[in-house]
């Protein structure tokens, strides 16, 4: 998605004729909704000093210009982009990084990154170098056609108003591989600048492979459990970037620290589906491991354990997969700082108690802060979904006080499923009355959502792209009751929506494996049977719980099924704090477990609706922006 494309003598006029930034802006709100002063601030100054550099005759008039390219399937955008063909006719595009800052500073033990003044702070920062670098390598990772065309890429920074030298601290040794592979240039570099650029550069190609790269084939996004063995290998699998790369590099530092002085820390990472929290988690258990430290991988979920261990058998032996992946209880009879790391994923599920009784421990989450000198937390309290779960900043910021414990809160935001659309999530929000956020259409985005008339339609387009790779799934809310003597056979059906002669079975319940069984497609999922994990598209059917009455969206519990154990005991909440409060808990977990089912697919999400008004409401707000 280009925000603006034309040519270059197009844009020298656009910023001559004082227009750029209003036609910038007018093409964002339609993609992005508004955006803030600064930013508009930063498209006038950034233009300006791009209309000088390219101000240069050699650099043909019709050569390509892009601003603002979302790169598919993130939310992550690159600055400036100009195409052409160089002096042997190989097409070109070069990635320029555009940054408004001043001053820098090294950041010590930290690989590729930089502290700097920026977003109204001092803040630590991925290198410039790095930056776009890494974008790069994302357009080579997702866009086929780049790598089929054998168009090549070449990324660099231009820190406009950075009197940058060969001393300064940005430039140093620590940073120089990234450098090599994407230069700096800052305010007195406009010849060097240039001269890259007509490197690569010498003919215009009109825009061809800004389309190309606009409309190219996307190759299929990983996912984490088909890339897991290779990530314990040692394989860089996925490219960290921005808040990625900081937080990672963040956590290196601060368990090495930890964990030599025989301290005590917690880090916690929030952020929403699709941000790349456990991508994170799995990078940090490689790295910490293989510092020699005891790390373990620990998350409440069984689903995503069992699917890790089945993706890893036959490339290591069991009793080390089954070590190095924990549940959430192993930690009730645990020794202080036994284990140097706790990499804790979907940490929001967490519960009190441990065991099957749920009669062992006293809390999860401050027996795992106590069994480790250094805890990291992965959490979005969007996704608790069961009155058990605990999970919360809160609690985590309580226990630490009470141990004794250091404590850091950050926060992911890049989004790399539902093809990368901050506005899909924006929007469910929105249509689901968990808050108010900004006006989108899904239209703008490159993301496959459907409303769908009948559930048997449902199941025949979920099976369709199922047969392409294995990779999509049914789920469904509570509101089916599970036959206990079909809990192991699929002929036996629980969900019965008996107006479309629809019948199916609930996931079986001897296998956790579901995610990735072969025969998966021909039963239902629930929400602990996907949490966790990803698929290319996922078909949801939402149940009674979640209904359109009077104009708004509302919640009845009363709906959920008898056999469903995740609001077990709100009935006791109603007897002891009144309906109001019941009401209230309940309808922020059928809501969350939703927004959780509805953004599983990476490429696309369809959905039947058993009430008619929110089929017919979801349908209108498809079609219509909010």
């Amino acid at each position: 998605m280009l925000v603006y494309e034309g040519i270059k003598s197009g844009f020298i006029d656009d910023v001559n004729l004082n227009r750029i930034v209003d036609k910038i802006y007018d093409r964002y709100k339609q993609f992005f909704g508004r955006t803030s002063e600064s930013q508009l601030n930063s498209w006038k100054n950034s233009m300006q000093y791009m209309r000088g550099v390219l101000d240069d005759n050699e650099i043909p008039d019709n050569a390509g210009v892009a601003i603002e390219f979302n790169i598919p399937t993130t939310s992550k955008r690159i600055d400036f982009i100009l195409s052409g063909r160089d002096n042997n006719r190989k097409d070109s595009v070069i990635i320029i990084e555009l940054k408004q800052w001043e001053t820098c500073t090294a950041v010590e033990g930290k690989d590729g990154i930089v502290s700097t003044f920026t977003g109204g702070g001092v803040r630590e920062v991925a290198h410039p170098s790095y930056q776009a670098l890494s974008y790069a390598n994302l357009i080579k990772d997702f866009n086929e056609t780049v790598q089929l065309d054998d168009i090549g890429l070449y990324p660099c920074a231009f820190l406009h108003n950075y009197d940058l030298r060969d001393t300064d601290p940005i430039c140093s040794s620590q940073y120089q591989e990234y450098i090599k592979e994407a230069p700096m240039f800052g305010s007195n570099d406009f010849e060097k600048l240039r001269r890259f650029i007509k490197r690569y550069i010498v003919e215009g190609d009109d825009r061809e492979l800004l389309y190309k790269i606009e409309n190219g084939r996307i190759r299929p996004s990983k996912r984490l459990q088909d890339s897991l063995s290779k990530m314990l290998q040692g394989n860089k699998e996925f490219n960290m970037i921005d808040e990625q790369k900081v937080i990672y590099e963040d956590a290196i530092r601060m368990a090495i620290d930890t964990v030599s002085s025989n301290d005590k820390n917690v880090l916690v990472v929030q952020g929403g589906p699709g941000t790349g929290k456990s991508v994170l988690a799995i990078n940090l258990l490689v790295e910490l491991t293989k510092r020699n430290m005891t790390c373990f991988y620990v998350t409440k979920n069984a689903a995503p354990r069992a699917v890790f261990r089945d993706k890893l058998k036959g490339t290591f032996k069991m009793a080390y997969i089954n070590n190095l992946f924990q549940g959430s209880g192993q930690f009730t009879e645990a020794e202080k700082n036994e284990v140097n790391v706790l990499v804790v994923d979907e940490a929001h599920r967490l519960n009190a108690k441990s065991g099957m009784f749920q009669n062992l421990g006293e809390n999860q989450i401050k027996e795992i802060i106590n069994a480790s000198n250094f805890s990291i937390f992965f959490i979005d309290e969007d996704q608790k979904v069961t009155l058990k779960d605990i999970g919360s900043v809160d609690e985590i910021k309580k226990y630490a006080n009470e141990l004794g414990a250091g404590i850091r809160i950050v926060e992911l935001e890049s989004q790399f499923r539902c093809n990368g659309s901050d506005g899909y999530l924006a929007w469910l929000d929105n249509v689901l009355d968990i808050r108010k956020t900004a006006n989108y259409d899904l239209d703008d985005f490159q993301y496959d959502f459907k409303v769908i008339d009948s559930p048997n339609e449902l199941r025949r387009l979920i099976e369709e792209k199922n047969r392409e790779n294995n990779k999509s799934r049914l789920v469904a809310g509570y509101c089916w009751n599970g036959i206990s003597e079909g809990k192991n056979n699929s002929n036996i059906h629980d969900i019965v929506i008996p107006e479309y002669n629809f019948e199916m079975s609930w996931n079986l319940g001897n296998s956790q494996t579901w995610a990735i069984d072969p025969s998966s497609v021909n039963e239902i999922g629930c929400i602990h049977t996907c949490q966790g994990l990803e698929f290319d598209y996922v078909g949801v059917i939402i149940g009674n719980d979640i209904r359109y009455e009077n104009g708004q969206i509302v919640t009845d519990y009363g709906k959920r099924a008898s056999t469903d154990q995740s609001l077990k005991g709100i009935n006791k909440i109603a007897n002891e704090y009144g309906q109001d409060e019941a009401n209230r808990i309940a309808d922020r977990i059928i809501k969350n477990t939703y927004r959780t089912l509805m953004t599983r697919g990476m490429k696309g999400c369809y959905v039947y609706c058993v009430d008619k008004n929110l089929q017919n409401y979801l349908k209108k707000v498809r079609d219509f922006s909010l």
